[in-house]
């Protein structure tokens, strides 16, 4: 990774929700990359990062302002400043049709999923216009540019990350922070089973066939390695991305529809 792109060695990178899966990816091929790393988790670190010398932890929900305070705080004071923020951090919601959904899990769903990513962001703003390499990275998803039935929370939140996406861009481009969204499709993990698994119940068909109607929706036919949408990451924080701002690019074996 560090010998393909340039301008990451010594970049101070704060990354949500990276304690497993895509996040953890990213703190894996950021640090890879030579950048000083800082993550945060809603759950305890246990030691996913622990074979990653100089990485540093925060236990913090950002949907909750005063832990992202408190985060910022401490991401500040380990790394000495930000030069790129990973908003990673989401929930899969839900998996019901509209008139079901309970309103307490739409509110928590678009909490974290987008309301997570402007507490993020507000703070780190004031950070990143001193930094001379500046980007914001944010997650959103195929469902952020797809519809996506019976997920009706989280492909409104993920909608509205490339909205947000975009807007920052505009925004923050006089200052040279550029911003963009990565859109996953489905990556592989334990959190696309348990949503395959979780839709499957739903309609009551098995969570074989609904895997195999997910992919036969993409050109490609197979789940994506989280380990690639790291490697994006990583580019457009690099001196060779440095021309990218304001994209939703999608990372999704080119998918047509969502099933």
């Amino acid at each position: 990774m560090g010998k393909m792109v340039s301008g990451i060695d010594g970049l101070r990178v704060l990354v949500t929700a990276g304690g497993s899966g895509i996040g953890l990816e990213m703190v894996r091929a950021f640090h890879a990359a030579g950048a000083k790393v800082h993550y945060c988790d809603i759950r305890e670190d246990e030691g996913a990062t622990a074979d990653l010398h100089g990485v540093t932890f925060s236990l913090a929900d950002v949907s909750d302002r005063l832990d992202v305070e408190r985060l910022f705080s401490e991401t500040i004071d380990r790394l000495g400043g930000l030069d790129v923020l990973v908003n990673n951090a989401g929930i899969a919601g839900p998996t019901g049709r509209v008139e079901d959904i309970d309103p307490a899990e739409w509110d928590r769903t678009l909490a974290v999923n987008i309301t997570g990513q402007y507490n993020c962001t507000r703070l780190a703003v004031p950070h990143l216009k001193q930094s001379q390499n500046a980007s914001i990275v944010n997650l959103s998803s195929l469902a952020g540019r797809l519809g996506f039935s019976m997920r009706t929370p989280y492909a409104a939140a993920k909608w509205a990350v490339v909205g947000f996406t975009k807007s920052l861009a505009i925004e923050l481009g006089g200052f040279a922070i550029r911003v963009n969204a990565i859109l996953p499709g489905s990556v592989d993990g334990p959190r696309i089973q348990s949503v395959f698994a979780n839709k499957a119940a739903a309609l009551g068909q098995s969570v074989d066939a609904v895997q195999e109607a997910a992919l036969s929706a993409t050109s490609l036919h197979r789940l994506i390695p989280p380990q690639h949408l790291a490697a994006m990451a990583v580019f457009l924080a690099s001196q060779e991305g440095s021309s990218i701002s304001g994209q939703a690019i999608s990372i999704d074996g080119d998918a047509q529809v969502m099933v």
